[in-house]
């Protein structure tokens, strides 16, 4: 980031390749202490993740030490993902993650009769470390997995596992209806039974049982 292009770290960050699914966090909102309550104990380097996510010089005295900077950077992102973890459950952080979802930026639903139905990306773990981000579908409320594989290395505890259901309880108009249609397995244009597979597989068991008892008389001939 040059010092020429006039651009915040938190406008760099989410606007590098692979960070689409994060909004920019107002630095209002950083600067309230209350807000960052307990993340000074769960980030390494918090003073300095802190000054280089405001854009803050650090002091000149740790500035020169090695590999200080890619520590405080790796800090930085880490220090962020929580941040915007807490900041996208406001009504100002929902409203900016709203425009991604209409526009499609997390994606559409895979499934056939979701007919294309925007997601919502959401973590399994609010602990970072554990497992990446999934993109949830309020239609068929199942998760997916992103389909870009640069998505698929963001940490699931930057969006949280409350997020989706925060929007729709804040907008509960927005909230899409199950889909009415779901698909039915016909053999010859029959409805297959529920219970078809497990009739199939015990008589293919029985039979089998039979074979073998068959084969051992046989050989005891």
């Amino acid at each position: 980031m040059s010092s020429d292009e006039e651009i915040s770290w938190i406008s760099w960050f989410c606007g590098l390749k692979g960070n689409e699914f994060y909004c920019e966090v107002d630095e209002d909102y950083i600067q309230d202490k209350f807000n960052l309550t307990g993340l000074s104990e769960q980030v390494p380097h918090y003073r300095d993740a802190i000054d280089m996510i405001l854009d803050l010089e650090p002091p000149e005295e740790e500035s020169d030490e090695p590999n200080r900077g890619d520590l405080i950077e790796q800090a930085s992102e880490m220090l962020f993902g929580l941040i915007h973890a807490r900041y996208i459950l406001t009504n100002r952080g929902i409203s900016l993650m709203l425009e991604k979802y209409h526009n499609g930026e997390f994606g559409h639903c895979s499934r056939y009769y979701c007919d294309n139905q925007c997601l919502l990306p959401v973590g399994l773990s609010d602990l970072p470390g554990e497992a990446m981000v999934k993109l949830y579908c309020p239609k068929c409320q199942d998760i997916y997995n992103p389909k870009s594989s640069r998505h698929q290395h963001v940490d699931g505890a930057y969006f949280g596992t409350s997020f989706p259901h925060m929007v729709f309880l804040v907008h509960p108009e927005l909230r899409p209806p199950k889909p009415q249609t779901e698909y039915i397995p016909r053999l010859y244009g029959f409805k297959i039974h529920p219970m078809a597979y497990q009739i199939q597989f015990q008589a293919a068991e029985r039979f089998r049982s039979t074979q073998t008892r068959s084969r051992n008389k046989g050989s005891h001939k």
